[in-house]
């Protein structure tokens, strides 16, 4: 298993960040590599972020040392969602299986989470994110049937799309953790516009379902002063509760929205329409 540590940053000295800077300190470029689990422990809101490829193996999650747990989960809740092939996951005594853009909630003191793919041949990509947990609360399988939709934005803004709530307190409980999936239809490039920040809580993107040789254009920073990265399919990034959190796309694509901090109201934005960016 891999995983790096991450500090949080300053809106003052993000600034002043390059290119190379931002995307050093904000980016994930590589949340899949077979057959290993790749973690990124961020220091906001302690939230971590990462991926599971299971292929010729069975993988099984272990504790970093960062965490100083004797076990992944003893302190802990994740969120998983299946962007490849069939999934098994073994957790707590429990198996599940995980098709397509299907979800899965753990909660805190979970043990013996192991992933595996169903066909080595089209082996499973399970997208993770994880958080501090006060309370041990259900693990429960979300499918898209399951799931609280939204849909959001017109044609003629670029940005018409479905909102798929997963692991939201409105489907499930959780202590602080959130994930969804939103889905740009044909012809709309733009996501969550207007902006907006929210102090209450940080947030990570994960974008998928990018054609090849297309990209995205992530925007983040305060309001009054933003940046941009651009990134490439299967790749998150992580936003500061001070940051915006949008992007453009050269084509329509998929990402998966995850969460954490103290507030589980999804609509606590502070808005900040296009006019009024800079």
């Amino acid at each position: 298993m891999k995983s790096e540590l991450r500090y949080a940053a300053h809106p003052h000295d993000a600034k002043n960040y390059d290119t190379e800077k931002l995307r050093k300190e904000f980016l994930i470029e590589t949340i899949f590599q077979e057959d290993e689990i790749s973690l990124v422990y961020s220091m906001y809101d302690r939230y971590i972020v990462g991926g599971a490829m299971p292929v010729k193996k069975a993988l099984k999650l272990e504790a970093p040392g960062d965490l100083k747990a004797s076990y992944f989960l003893e302190r802990r809740e994740m969120g998983i969602i299946n962007v490849g092939g069939k999934a098994v996951i073994e957790a707590g005594g429990t198996t599940y299986n995980l098709d397509y853009k299907e979800a899965l909630y753990l909660g805190r003191e979970t043990k013996d989470v192991v992933f595996k793919s169903a066909d080595p041949s089209a082996p499973a990509k399970l997208y993770i994110n994880s958080a501090p947990a006060h309370h041990t609360f259900l693990s429960k399988k979300v499918t898209l049937k399951d799931a609280e939709v939204v849909v959001l934005g017109t044609p003629e803004a670029s940005n018409h799309r479905t909102v798929n709530k997963l692991l939201v307190n409105s489907v499930l409980t959780t202590c602080q953790l959130q994930m969804g999936m939103t889905e740009l239809k044909p012809g709309s490039v733009w996501n969550t516009m207007p902006v907006h920040t929210h102090n209450r809580r940080m947030e990570a993107y994960f974008y998928f379902e990018v054609p090849e040789k297309q990209g995205i254009c992530h925007f983040m920073g305060e309001p009054d002063e933003t940046r941009h990265i651009w990134m490439k399919n299967e790749q998150a990034v992580l936003s500061p509760s001070w940051s915006i959190h949008s992007a453009a796309g050269t084509s329509n694509y998929t990402f998966i929205w995850g969460m954490a901090g103290e507030n589980l109201d999804y609509s606590d934005m502070d808005v900040r329409h296009p006019d009024t960016l800079k």
